[in-house]
């Protein structure tokens, strides 16, 4: 307990029951004095006025402001950071003087035993009691605490101002009185902490009103401590009051005694806040590149996802053309950004571990399981786009065999029934003779044999519009025109056909058989006319093979229908010799004939012609099959180069697979020399590119000359690129585990020895050979480290090491976990005792205070993203710098 007694307006410490002696005969005569009473007066009332600004109001009279005690009860809440009981805001004596005591009350609660002061001198407005107890509320808050080797209070005060002015020449300080005088310790403790803010060396000793007011001044503009003396006051006293410079002198004290600790406090929040921004830096970094990515990601798959076919073969041609482009050129660079956005994803984890902050969490849709859902997605989508650009282009060529077969076929069909439904419909028979008429009749007996033969054409036509139809035929319409003309004309053909036979039967017992040479050779000739056009047709038909075995298979139908040729040509010299007697006949007869035979319009020159015509024909399908089988031995040729080098390189890409596995598991060598081994293995990798390139030539020979299959391999160019592509992220992705192992390492002091050492353990446990743990193996590799473990314990640990909840744990975990165990690294904690030192001990912090004591662009950040303070002791301008702590390390050390 210390007691604070008055003695004649003033206040003589007490400690440990026994008082201190202070005061001197001749001061008892200075009390007469009122000097003394003016000093304090100004002092105490600027000291005051120092604390109470911070809660927004001041004092101007020290003996009248305080009387009802409201000013009072403030003061002690603002220099002590405590509430007090709530004041009566009565105007009557006894509501004043209970809010005094509410005050004395305070006093007497922090360890200060009052004597002699009561509330009734302070609401009187006794000058002296008024005084006396500001000095107690000064010696308890301002001075008591002041330590200095072992010594406080005024002891402590005196010692701290003797070693700040040891160095300073005309300055020696032996008291709180006269050795201040002169204005010269003032000014020397100044410069000793500011020294850019007095020049010591221009004052004079002989001038102490000037050294006083340039001290006065100098504290007020730049150290915030206001004017409480007055220079003339001073140095007209013989004596100055002692506690008027005591209390003047307390105030350099606690300015400059935090200057340090602002100092150190500034250091770390500036450290902490240089590896923030940096992190942040790095996730702007990440973020950028994810949204090109995912971007570019979004945009091209709508493209590979379009299934909208062209008309034509070319405008096909050329689709497969741009997607060749996307491969080569448009997709190559996006599979490096993957990487390397995978590669930067992983360092900022590391170093956000490293510095004790939370995980970065991407904005939603950005994380690297999104991108990599979207790279699948892309691969699915390409995968389908180039099976379809194939399969079009094969219902292209489909389709164009078969328009032009359609084509044909309608051209014969219209060309043959030209000019029959004049025929038709001719009244001929009207005014035939009985032999024109039996002619007539067998004429249409042969028409009617003609016309079945023409009905197995027409049902191919109908049959091929039909077919074009469900392939969606981008022509179908004007095919499905002339499809049904062709169909109405024939189905007008079949009735005019029906109603001519049953004039000419009508007239047929009035007319005599027509000649049976005639119509034997009819009813010859009109078949054979059809099997030549037929033939012609055959011959003439387009065909499409894949295989050399297709187009084996067309050669052997060839020559097996050249083997009918001979049987063909006994037939047509069979039905010529026919028309041949017939002639003979006429001619031993005298028998004049028509210019034509009345059965059919089919000649022995139509014949002849027709039959040269099939002569033709079949040496130009000779070498049209024969070119056929070339272009596809051509084909089976690029089919086996292609399978001999991706039988060399498919198994090439599978072993370097393996080969990264093992380095990544084994351990042999440091670190770096690890690094250097998976450098030189990177660097074969890239060196064996030539031969993906070199078979992606071949492949496209392949596609261009339209070959969709190889027996001769299992490995398509698909599956190539695809291993290609995986085998050069593994190595950048084990390339960057190694680093971020060094780096931690390197951060948190691991020896290579504890690295092995690690290692070792983790791959002990790893059976499957796969760089993880599962939940079991994890805990008995802590266990065999030395760990005991409970479920809760585990739990927490696991928390750690596995926060997605995957299930399994990694050696880079593994390794943080152990690093974390045997480190230390800032807290959030930490940064908030260091923003308090910062504020003065407040719960909150000024933007002039950040700009004052950080570095201009840190300050800036952390007014930009401080929230305000809504405290009970807030002011207007308050920032809240606690929630900003805990948010830099996330809500984990809250």
């Amino acid at each position: 307990m210390v007691d604070y007694h008055m003695t004649g307006g003033g206040a003589t410490l007490m400690q440990d029951g026994r008082y201190m002696e202070q005061e001197e005969d001749w001061d008892r005569d200075l009390l007469l004095d009122p000097a003394w009473e003016k000093q304090q007066r100004k002092t105490f009332t600027a000291w005051c006025n120092s604390h109470l600004r911070k809660a927004g109001t001041q004092i101007e009279n020290i003996d009248e402001d305080f009387r009802d005690g409201l000013k009072l009860m403030l003061l002690l809440e603002v220099i002590s950071g405590e509430r007090l009981p709530k004041p009566e805001r009565g105007k009557m004596r006894v509501h004043k003087i209970n809010n005094v005591n509410k005050a004395l009350d305070f006093i007497a609660s922090k360890g200060v035993k009052l004597v002699s002061i009561g509330a009734e001198e302070i609401v009187d407005g006794n000058t002296k009691m008024t005084l006396g107890m500001i000095w107690t509320i000064i010696l308890r808050f301002a001075i008591q605490d002041i330590s200095v080797e072992e010594t406080s209070a005024k002891e402590g005060l005196l010692l701290w101002c003797q070693r700040k002015t040891a160095p300073y020449k005309n300055v020696n300080v032996q008291n709180f009185h006269i050795s201040w005088k002169d204005g010269l310790a003032f000014n020397a403790l100044i410069h000793r902490h500011r020294p850019e803010l007095i020049e010591y060396d221009k004052l004079r000793k002989d001038d102490p009103v000037t050294n006083l007011n340039n001290a006065f001044e100098v504290a007020e503009k730049y150290l915030d401590i206001p004017k409480m003396l007055d220079a003339e006051d001073i140095v007209g006293t013989l004596r100055p009051d002692e506690k008027a410079i005591m209390t003047y002198v307390s105030c350099f004290y606690h300015a400059f005694s935090g200057a340090q600790k602002a100092e150190t406090a500034a250091n770390r929040i500036c450290k902490v806040l240089a590896v923030n921004q940096e992190n942040e830096h790095l996730m702007e970094d990440y973020e950028k590149l994810a949204s090109d990515l995912l971007e570019w990601i979004h945009r091209t798959i709508p493209w590979l996802e379009n299934r909208q076919p062209e008309k034509t073969m070319n405008d096909m041609q050329q689709k497969l053309e741009d997607f060749r482009d996307y491969r080569r050129v448009h997709k190559p660079p996006k599979v490096q950004e993957k990487c390397q956005l995978e590669i930067n994803f992983n360092t900022l984890q590391t170093k956000l571990r490293l510095s004790n902050r939370p995980a970065f969490m991407p904005s939603e849709g950005k994380m690297v399981s999104d991108i990599n859902n979207g790279w699948q997605h892309l691969e699915q989508a390409e995968k389908g786009y180039e099976e379809w650009l194939l399969n079009e282009i094969r219902r292209l060529e489909r389709l164009d065999h078969l328009a032009e077969k359609f084509r044909q076929k309608a051209s014969i069909h219209e060309s043959w029934t030209e000019g029959k439904e004049a025929m038709l419909t001719q009244k001929d028979y009207e005014t035939a003779t009985l032999a024109e008429i039996k002619a007539l009749l067998r004429k249409h007996e042969a028409f009617e044999s003609d016309l079945a033969a023409h009905q197995d054409r027409v049902e191919q036509i109908a049959a091929i519009a039909q077919e074009l139809n469900e392939l969606d035929y981008y022509d179908s319409p004007s095919v499905n025109a002339r499809c049904q003309k062709i169909c109405d004309q024939w189905d007008v053909l079949g009735s005019l056909t029906h109603s001519r036979r049953e004039s000419l039967e009508q007239t047929e017992k009035h007319l005599e058989a027509i000649d049976q040479l005639y119509l034997e050779y009819a009813k010859r000739a009109a078949p054979f006319n059809n099997w030549m056009e037929g033939a012609m047709e055959d011959l003439q038909d387009m065909f499409i093979v894949h295989t050399i075995e297709e187009i084996e298979g067309l050669i052997a139908a060839h020559e097996q229908f050249k083997c009918t040729l001979p049987d063909a040509d006994r037939e047509r010299e069979a039905i010529l010799d026919i028309q041949a007697e017939a002639q003979k006949i006429a001619d031993y007869n005298h028998i004049k004939l028509a210019s034509g035979n009345p059965y059919t319009s089919v000649t022995p020159q139509t014949i002849n012609s027709k039959w040269e015509k099939v002569q033709q024909l079949v040496p130009k399908r000779d070498g049209a099959l024969k070119g056929e089988q070339d272009k596809q031995q051509s084909n089976e040729r690029l089919r086996l180069q292609f399978a001999n080098q991706a039988n060399v390189v498919g198994p090439w890409i599978q072993a370097k697979m393996e080969g990264v596995g093992r380095i990544a598991i084994e351990m042999h060598g440091t670190l770096e020399d690890q690094m250097s081994h998976l450098k030189q293995y990177e660097q074969s990798v890239i060196n064996y590119k030539p031969n993906i390139d070199k078979l992606e030539q071949q492949h496209q020979l392949i596609q261009e000359a339209l070959i969709f299959d190889n027996k001769h391999t299992n490995y398509t160019m698909e599956h190539i690129r695809v291993g290609w592509e995986h085998l050069l992220t593994t190595v950048a992705r084990t390339i960057n585990e190694v680093e971020n192992q060094m780096l931690t390492r390197d951060a948190k002091g691991i020896s290579q020895e504890q690295m092995h050492e690690y290692r070792a353990s983790f791959n002990h446990f790893d059976k499957k050979r796969i760089s993880a743990l599962d939940a079991d193996d994890f805990r008995a590799l802590l266990i065999s480290t030395g760990y005991s473990l409970g479920d809760a314990e585990f739990h927490r640990i696991m928390a750690s090491v596995d926060p997605n909840n995957s299930g399994m744990v990694t050696f880079q975990a593994f390794i943080d976990f152990m690093s974390r165990e045997t480190t230390d690294t800032d807290t959030a904690d930490q940064v908030i005792a260091s923003f308090k030192v910062l504020a003065g001990d407040k719960n909150y912090i000024t933007e002039s205070e950040l700009r004052r004591e950080l570095p201009p662009d840190q300050a800036e950040y952390c007014i930009s993203r401080m929230a305000p303070y809504h405290g009970p002791d807030a002011v207007p301008g308050a920032l809240d710098y606690m929630s900003f702590s805990t948010a830099l390390y996330g809500e984990s050390d809250l």
